[in-house]
């Protein structure tokens, strides 16, 4: 069955990968990005395919995007809240604004698209939303808490929505992905904090490194993710939560252990806690 995917952040990356295999499969595609030209490159033409202008922190825009998409397709099957970027540095490193710039992509954006197609999702009682959140939802990593803070974030907003959309007919699937080879690691992607703290050297410094280094080596396949959230598009029951990649995997197995370990070490003072009768 043929349907009308909405997707941000589409200029490059998984974005790109996704719109490409959606269109492939035969489906229609509104792909979003900040540059419109940068999408006609990324994506060529096609009668199944309208480019939009959309930056997720310009208000308005998430409204003018849904609206151009209704006008020229009449209904929205599944939005893939995809724009994000990853900003590295301790939390120290890290200033307000450019906190606050995390958190306005990464979560408010991801809002405020989500809010704009609502209304259409509710309306025809179905529709599928897939937020990508990251595997540092799962778990922190030393310079990485901003971005880490934001998809915490992004977590606990898609749960309570699946929760409120599910009698509407409306799923959320949350993607977890580990480290893919798209372009997110790039200069031009990957933003570090202005401020470096010697001190935090071996932890947000490596960090550093690390994700310089990684660029080009990661081991997760971009098509391969895109034809797996096609598969998940068609399931009857798809996840509320899908690990992507060897990495995610690994990475929930080892805090499903290591948690459990925990509350078993402190269950005692846990349970200590209530009012005695």
């Amino acid at each position: 069955m043929s349907k009308v995917w909405f997707i941000t952040g589409a200029t490059r990356g998984l974005g790109a990968e996704l719109a490409r295999a959606a269109l492939a499969a035969g489906h229609t595609v509104v792909a979003t990005g900040r540059k419109p030209e940068a999408l006609e490159r990324a994506l060529g033409t096609s009668e199944r395919l309208l480019a939009v202008p959309l930056d997720v922190t310009a208000p308005g825009q998430p409204e003018a995007a849904v609206k151009a998409a209704l006008a020229r397709f009449g209904r929205i099957d599944v939005l893939v809240n995809n724009a994000g970027y990853g900003l590295v540095g301790a939390l120290e490193e890290t200033s307000a604004d450019e906190l606050s710039q995390q958190f306005a992509t990464n979560v408010l954006g991801l809002a405020a698209v989500t809010r704009a197609v609502l209304p259409t999702m509710r309306a025809q009682r179905s529709g599928h939303i897939f937020n990508m959140s990251s595997a540092a939802g799962l778990a922190g990593f030393p310079g990485a808490s901003a971005y880490c803070a934001s998809k915490f974030a992004v977590e606990g907003l898609s749960e309570s929505l699946s929760h409120e959309v599910a009698p509407l007919g409306i799923k959320v699937t949350l993607v977890e992905p580990g480290y893919f080879r798209t372009e997110f690691l790039t200069d031009g992607s990957a933003v570090f904090a202005q401020k470096v703290i010697a001190d935090y050297d071996a932890t947000a410094g490596e960090m550093r490194r690390g994700s310089r280094a990684m660029n080009g080596n990661q081991a997760g396949d971009p098509r391969k993710l895109a034809q797996a959230l096609l598969t998940l598009s068609a399931a009857t029951h798809p996840p509320l939560r899908f690990n992507a990649g060897t990495d995610s995997v690994a990475l929930l197995e080892q805090l499903l252990t290591t948690r459990r370990e925990e509350l078993g070490r402190w269950r005692d003072l846990s349970l200590s806690l209530a009012y005695a009768s």
